[in-house]
């Protein structure tokens, strides 16, 4: 083609674009790939040891520091007519299974019968004094309806059982995930069963792993 003056246009080499174009194509094919990254660590599925509480003496915790254990979570109570048996029975369980990778999570609640009144102190005190306590314990919360910690929300949604009592009680295994739920009626030591079945898959899979 001739310019105004009869000169002749003189267009870019056809190879620049070129050489410009695989550069390209990489640093979209890096973001492309980053961008799934974050997408796919955005859309994990949350688990049980994915929540934070308040632990009984105030303290903001993340429950991942007991992933890869198995976990009774219960809902407890320090004047309801079951305090006693499952108080004596959750505490023999972490003294026999508290060494192989288990524990009772205990959360406190005064939503049923009002029968959790005193204070966090208070509650840890006659927890420990009263039945010798050594399983981890957090602060009095709200366990069913909306007012219900996304903890147990999480709990509520896996299984389809919601507290309508004290004493509630369910088993997470060690990726976190809840394996099971029982109401109050249900005795600890019905439960134990199923709890000793988890913990001895953990220790199988250690040895495996020497």
């Amino acid at each position: 083609m001739l310019d105004p003056e009869g000169s002749v246009e003189h267009q870019p080499p056809s190879s620049f674009p070129k050489v410009l174009l695989i550069p390209l194509a990489m640093l979209l094919a890096i973001a492309a790939l980053l961008l799934l990254a974050f997408s796919a660590t955005r859309q994990k599925e949350p688990d049980f040891y994915t929540f934070k509480v308040v632990n009984i003496r105030g303290k903001l915790v993340s429950l991942e520091k007991y992933r890869g254990s198995v976990s009774l979570v219960v809902n407890v109570a320090s004047e309801c007519g079951y305090t006693d048996s499952h108080y004596k029975a959750l505490q023999q369980l972490q003294r026999d299974l508290g060494p192989y990778h288990f524990n009772v999570l205990a959360f406190p609640c005064n939503q049923f019968g009002q029968q959790e009144p005193d204070t966090n102190k208070e509650i840890e005190s006659f927890a420990r004094k009263t039945y010798g306590a050594s399983f981890p314990m957090f602060s009095k919360i709200t366990v069913s309806g909306a007012g219900a910690i996304p903890a147990f929300k999480y709990l509520i949604d896996s299984t389809g059982e919601e507290p309508t009592w004290n004493f509630w009680k369910y088993l997470v295994d060690p990726n976190g995930k809840v394996v099971k739920a029982w109401d109050s009626t249900v005795a600890v030591e019905e439960i134990r069963p199923h709890v000793t079945e988890l913990v001895r898959k953990i220790i199988l899979k250690k040895k495996d792993e020497l």
